[in-house]
């Protein structure tokens, strides 16, 4: 069982290192999009999180439950996998998290808009990019 554990934490060491961060990630299906930007000026910044979209959660009852069955002998290891599962899946959707900002954009346009993004770094005054898809907010770059 142990030797499970260690060829599936190596296989996702070994894989997880592949591609470098230079720049925003973008998923599969809309890196060759046409996009449309706008600029703007922030008015407002709150701090908010994002919670865990439920990957965290899953992956952490996976790993917990693992975990649990090495754990305990007998009837004990159904609640030490039981107790793993619980633990992993709270450990999972609190790592899940994210701390992100509340923008509200004076966009140049006249328009005004709110957006919440990843990261924090805005200012109020801040002079932005805001980068758009099909309706969505994809991207906020401060301006130099």
């Amino acid at each position: 069982m142990k030797s499970i554990l260690y060829g599936s934490l190596l296989t996702c060491m070994i894989f997880s290192g592949c591609a470098t961060n230079q720049g925003p990630e973008y998923d599969g299906k809309s890196y060759n999009q046409i996009k449309t930007y706008e600029l703007g000026t922030v008015t407002s910044v709150r701090p908010v999180v994002i919670s865990d979209d439920g990957t965290g959660t899953f992956i952490g009852a996976i790993v917990g439950t693992v975990l649990g069955t090495t754990l305990g002998g007998g009837r004990g290891t159904t609640l030490t996998t039981l107790a793993g599962g619980l633990g992993g899946a709270y450990v999972g959707s609190e790592v899940g998290k994210a701390n992100a900002s509340e923008l509200f954009i004076d966009l140049d346009n006249g328009q005004d808009i709110v957006t919440v993004v990843k990261g924090k770094g805005y200012n109020v005054g801040d002079r932005v990019q805001v980068i758009k898809a099909h309706g969505k907010v994809e991207q906020v770059y401060i301006l130099e």
